[in-house]
């Protein structure tokens, strides 16, 4: 009740009037049943706007530090958070990992729509960035498809830093569904993860207009902080690396 009051009388309403978003290959996602939603991450919008698109609810996996925060802001974020959907998960990695991808299958084995950045994090640059195995191992325990979905403009719209995005059309591609069943029986299989990792991320790149580069978000991050030269781009998607 809650989130449908949020989506179409408190937050809804006013997200569609400033963003006016559009969706392309809406029909990509089921009526009904489980499924992935696995995107791009170029703004904190994105989580907001998506489901704003769907006639589902859709389920987020969220840093717990959005539900944790001080003073009002903090309860404000929190209230939002919850409001949409978002549920609050540990990504300091190790145990906190299998933590996420643990709450992950569960939400999956309810029926639910799951959304997740395989990156991990927000893109420092707006390049796509390689994907960490856990969409893989959520997708092959549970047998349910990935739907590769990208977000078109939130970074414009909300560069890093800026908290109100600015007013302006703002968009999702929603590709064709992605079917990793045949693997089932493999999600302990690191090199099956990495691959069906892999081809999640060029179906995501195939529909957008980003560059691909070869590293984890979070080690670009730290690299550039650190003064290091950005990572170039590869002209090769991750399935199509040349042999070694």
């Amino acid at each position: 009740m809650f989130y449908w009051v949020m989506k179409h009388v408190l937050v809804g309403p006013l997200l569609r009037l400033a963003y006016r978003p559009w969706v392309e290959g809406r029909k990509n996602v089921p009526r009904r049943g489980a499924a992935i939603l696995a995107g791009n991450h170029l703004a904190v919008i994105d989580s907001f706007l998506l489901p704003l698109m769907l006639p589902r609810q859709v389920k987020f996996l969220g840093k717990s530090d959005y539900f944790t925060g001080k003073g009002l802001k903090g309860r404000i974020t929190a209230w939002f958070m919850t409001g949409i959907g978002t549920i609050p998960v540990d990504r300091a990695g190790g145990a906190a990992s299998e933590a996420a991808i643990s709450t992950g299958v569960r939400v999956l084995r309810e029926g639910d729509l799951l959304g997740i950045y395989p990156e991990g994090t927000r893109s420092p640059d707006g390049r796509l960035y390689k994907a960490k195995t856990g969409v893989a191992r959520m997708a092959l325990e549970t047998g349910v498809p990935v739907i590769p979905v990208v977000m078109v403009g939130t970074d414009e719209a909300q560069p890093a830093g800026r908290v109100v995005p600015r007013f302006m059309p703002l968009g999702a591609r929603i590709g064709e569904p992605l079917d990793f069943s045949h693997l089932a029986g493999k999600a302990g299989d690191h090199a099956t993860l990495r691959r069906v990792a892999d081809e999640i991320m060029e179906a995501i790149l195939a529909l957008s207009d980003q560059e691909y580069v070869d590293v984890y978000a979070a080690t670009e991050k730290s690299a550039t902080a650190a003064g290091r030269e950005p990572t170039p781009a590869t002209r090769y998607l991750p399935t199509q690396r040349p042999a070694s």
